[in-house]
This record gives structure tokens, C-alpha cells and sequence, in this order.
């Protein structure tokens, strides 16, 4: 029997104003899978994230978390749910420092042993965090600022992961480095993670399955190693 969908997409559409940003987009992630959207810029990949995480309201379509209908709800009301977004840009509080920030991912749970436990967890993955966990978020290095908006989404231990973006602007090592860690977090945590990923070739190595976005319509789905060896992919998205 086929496992249920931790997230099912279904027709989703969205307007910005006068702009349909998505056409009908339709997706799934099953538990403790990684999935990848690809595409070119402005093809709706941080919109798709946006409408799931509460952050955009549809005009329509269906969003379904863990079995439950979540279209259009306010994305402080679903991280309890455990749906968590590390934005584009980080979005972390520069002027507050590393554990306060991380703590700050935490805010909605009142289990103080287990917050502390999952602070150290996330000091296990990031060692430079906790090098770093009494200065200013607004210190760090992008890498750091990076490795800082993961640890403090995965501090409300969510089912499934949005990623947008997460090596945009980093040294390639670092790229490296912080892909190892969400396979760690996927393996390790069985967190699933829907990523948005510019660097296509890092993102379908990880990913389990990948869809791959156009002017806000899926062209294309399949597993990530089969988009991988696809020669229209590697022709559009990997400079082949």
C-alpha cells in the first residue's frame, strides 16, 4: 500500500496582484523523503514555499499537511503542527545573539529539557555555533548566518523542512559542508525537506525525487538522480 503524503499540493494557485505567479502546481513529500524544486529565477520555486509555510495566502488550490487541509492559515499557527520555512535571506535577528536566536526557533515549545537537548543537538551539528553562541547573529559569516537560520528551524522539530535557497552567496566548501548536513538531518532525524535550490546538480544528488518549475507550472518531475542524467536538464539547469 502507498505511504500517505506528509505534504500534498494539489492545483495551487497564486496571484501577486495582477500576477499569476503559479498556474496550478501540484506536489508531494512523503515522510522522510528529500525533495527538490528547480528552475530558473522567477519560475514561482520561493513562491511554492511561501504558499505552504503560511507566509502567502492562495487564490486557490489545496494544501494538505500530515492529513489536515492548511491553505491559507497563518504560518505561526503551523510550526506546532511541525512545518518549518528557513527563508531566503536567512531571516535570522541580527541583533540578538546565536543561542538567543536558536532559542528564539523554540518559542512556541514549553519542554525545557527537551529545548535544551535539541540546543545541543544543534551545536553537535554546526560546531561553530556553539564556538559562536554568545556573539551577534550580525557578526558571522554568511556560511555561519547560514548554518544558524537551519539549526533554528529544526529547533521547533518539524516533520518537513522548507530550505530556500541555502547556498545562495556561499564559498563552494561551504556549499558542501552545509549539504552534508541536511543529508545528516535527513537520515539521522528522518526530517523530510522540500528545498529550493539554485545550484540544481548539489540539490538533485540529495533529492530523493525533484520537480522541475517553468513560469510558475511543473514541466517536469521524476527522481532526482533520473533528472540528474536528464539531458534536458543538465542542458537547462547544469551549463551542459
Amino acid at each position: 500500500m502507498r505511504e500517505a503524503p506528509l505534504l500534498d499540493v494539489r492545483d495551487l494557485h497564486v496571484h501577486y496582484g495582477a500576477i499569476h505567479a503559479l498556474h496550478g502546481i501540484s506536489l508531494e513529500v512523503l515522510p522522510g523523503e528529500v525533495v527538490a524544486l528547480i528552475g530558473a529565477n522567477g519560475a514561482g520555486k520561493s513562491t511554492t514555499l511561501r504558499a505552504v509555510s503560511g507566509m502567502l495566502a492562495p487564490t486557490s488550490g489545496s494544501i494538505r499537511f500530515d492529513g489536515e487541509e492548511i491553505a491559507g492559515k497563518k504560518a505561526h499557527t503551523l510550526v506546532p503542527k511541525g512545518l518549518a520555512h528557513a527563508p531566503e535571506g536567512r531571516g535570522i535577528f541580527l541583533n540578538l545573539k546565536v543561542r538567543e536566536n536558536l532559542l528564539l526557533g523554540a518559542f512556541l515549545r514549553t519542554d525545557k529539557e527537551g529545548i535544551q537537548r535539541d540546543l545541543e543537538a544543534g551545536f553537535e551539528l554546526f560546531p561553530r555555533l556553539r564556538e559562536r553562541a554568545d556573539q551577534l547573529a550580525g557578526t558571522l559569516s554568511g556560511g555561519e548566518q547560514q548554518m544558524l537560520a537551519i539549526a533554528r528551524a529544526l529547533m521547533s522539530r518539524p516533520k518537513l523542512l522548507l530550505l530556500d535557497e541555502p547556498s545562495l552567496g556561499l564559498a563552494p566548501q561551504i556549499v558542501e559542508r552545509i549539504f552534508e548536513i541536511l543529508r545528516d538531518v535527513n537520515t539521522t532525524q528522518q526530517t523530510a525537506l522540500l528545498l529550493v535550490e539554485q545550484n540544481a546538480a548539489m540539490a538533485l544528488r540529495l533529492a530523493d525525487r525533484a520537480y522541475v518549475l517553468e513560469t510558475g507550472e511543473v514541466v517536469m518531475r521524476g527522481g532526482g538522480a533520473e533528472l540528474l542524467a536528464s539531458p534536458d536538464v543538465r542542458r537547462a539547469y547544469l551549463g551542459d
